[in-house]
């Protein structure tokens, strides 16, 4: 593993030397076949790429040309419209409900759209703001996918896993989707839910051996509630519309996910990535394959090596696993006191006295698609080459920003 890693170091400083710092990259070798490895763990059901952990055109191009890869779920409508008028896909699902009046009337302006994109809703008032935008009688219809909360409530308030839709319970579903149906200028077309605290939880967190058997004793009894749910939910809704498709999953449950005979689709993408969240899975880790890369500064001590740069902490809850890791050269680590600075940031360890003004340090980020937001451009690497191409950011869009 030492000799591995220390290769990959040398090739990404080979193909990446001309360049300054930082500099952001994914090794195309290791992206490739953390994608064959997920349709092998999807048993034969597509997959649709998740966007927001990409965030790189040309990458989501890239694994759609790929056996078993179809369709894009997308964060928001106008990244959505984007993607269908640029030619990526002309299926894309967004994840989440969108309040984008501008997008809203974008798409209901554009057959093509209204066609290519689906919308996600929870309520009926979602679709009363759709009318606002534009009246049922004067837009083709409106594809809508229903979203069921995957998250598990094993006794009276107790609820885990993330708050997504208040649509819980397969009664709750199908009610839901007799109102959709009954809306003019609508047609449902899907139902998605996403497991999160299975999906997006990894199992065996570094040097948490407690927290390690909880999460798995949690996961061990979520998982079959969810499945008998899931499956009564999605025949709740089917005696009220033809559904096309079911999305479930993630990268962390692909196997998991396709084992449930009620989705026909899984969503994935951070697994192209392989950010070191997913270290902390037992099932499956990608092979890391995006990094960045700072430079080293100033040497203020012995055993310091301090970097330019360096603190692109993951959203999510704050803690030492939202920080990035300095992963090449090996052993090097943060400081306690100051951790990832936003415009210097001081890594220690014996490695450290290796290094010198001008020396890099690569990192990999705790998420995978965030890593973009960084940068305008990612260089693609392929073997000691490595090819430009911009980010969603470098196209100058920001759709979340």
């Amino acid at each position: 593993m030492i000799a591995e890693r220390s290769a990959r170091q040398k090739r990404l400083d080979r193909a990446t030397a001309h360049l300054e710092t930082p500099v952001a990259a994914v090794d195309l070798a290791a992206f490739d076949a953390n994608a064959a490895a997920l349709s092998v763990r999807s048993a034969g059901k597509p997959i649709r790429v998740a966007s927001k952990s990409v965030r790189v055109r040309a990458l989501l191009e890239r694994v759609l040309q790929r056996p078993g890869w179809s369709g894009v779920m997308a964060y928001t409508l106008a990244e959505a419209i984007w993607l269908v008028r640029s030619g990526v896909s002309d299926d894309v699902l967004v994840a989440y409900p969108t309040v984008d009046r501008t997008a809203l009337a974008e798409l209901t302006a554009d057959a093509r759209l209204a066609e290519a994109i689906t919308i996600m809703v929870d309520s009926p008032g979602h679709l009363d703001l759709v009318d606002t935008v534009t009246a049922p009688g004067r837009r083709p219809p409106v594809r809508l996918c229903l979203e069921l909360d995957a998250s598990w409530r094993p006794a009276g308030p107790l609820h885990v896993g993330v708050r997504r839709s208040p649509v819980h319970s397969a009664a709750q579903a199908g009610a839901l989707a007799r109102r959709l149906v009954a809306r003019p200028g609508f047609t449902l077309v899907a139902m998605m839910a996403y497991e999160a605290h299975i999906a997006g939880l990894g199992d065996a967190p570094p040097g948490q051996a407690l927290r390690a058997r909880a999460i798995r004793l949690i996961q061990r009894r979520a998982l079959p509630e969810l499945l008998k749910r899931r499956m009564a939910a999605v025949r709740a809704v089917r005696e009220h519309a033809d559904l096309e498709f079911v999305n479930g999953g993630g990268t962390g449950s692909m196997a998991a996910t396709a084992a449930d005979p009620s989705i026909t689709e899984i969503a994935a993408g951070s697994g192209l990535f392989g950010p070191t969240l997913f270290d902390a899975y037992r099932a499956w880790r990608p092979v890391p394959a995006a990094f960045y890369a700072l430079s080293v500064v100033r040497r203020p001590a012995p055993r310091i090596a301090t970097v330019l740069g360096g603190g692109w902490i993951a959203s999510g809850p704050v803690g030492p696993s939202r920080q990035p890791t300095p992963w090449l050269p090996e052993g090097l680590r943060f400081r306690s006191d100051e951790g990832a600075g936003e415009v210097q940031t001081p890594l220690i360890g014996a490695v450290a006295d290796q290094l010198r003004p001008g020396d890099r340090v690569w990192f990999r980020h705790a998420k995978a698609g965030e890593l973009c937001e960084h940068v305008n451009e990612v260089h693609l690497v392929d073997g000691d080459t490595a090819t430009p191409t911009p980010t969603y950011r470098g196209e100058g869009y920001a759709f979340l920003g």
